[in-house]
């Protein structure tokens, strides 16, 4: 019988794996989401539940809960304009920023846009935590 790598090696391989997943999402710091924000160059998406984001999210972020963003950026254009009161971004578009309270659903969210063909999606991997423990 054929077995998977055990022990050691297993928790290798899988680390391997998990960090090269990582790896192929581009994230961006607090301080370059500043700088992308004063310039106008970043489009922000608040992945987190919309009772999350209303207590509280980063100005100029459009929630759309991560359960939700497959369906929205496979909409057509209109239709997301329609259901988000915002122009779909555009698989082209540089610097769509997608951020959550802890990290990890905004790496998700990075990982399923990239899978679609939306070559900008970035991660903030500091999350809502660490804008609003460093005063926006």
């Amino acid at each position: 019988m054929l077995r998977g790598p055990r022990g050691r090696a297993g928790a290798f391989l899988q680390f391997s794996v998990v960090a090269r997943a990582m790896a192929a999402v581009p994230s961006v710091s607090l301080p370059e989401l500043r700088s992308l924000l004063a310039a106008g160059r970043a489009r922000l998406f608040d992945v987190r539940s919309r009772e999350e984001a209303a207590a509280g999210t980063i100005p100029g972020a459009l929630n759309i809960p991560v359960s939700e963003l497959e369906g929205a950026l496979q909409m057509d254009a209109a239709a997301f304009q329609a259901l988000y009161s915002a122009e779909k971004p555009k698989l082209e578009d540089e610097n769509l920023i997608f951020f959550c309270q802890m990290g990890k659903r905004g790496l998700q969210a990075a990982q399923l846009a990239q899978g679609l063909g939306y070559r900008g999606a970035r991660n903030y991997p500091g999350a809502y935590r660490e804008w609003s423990e460093n005063g926006g």
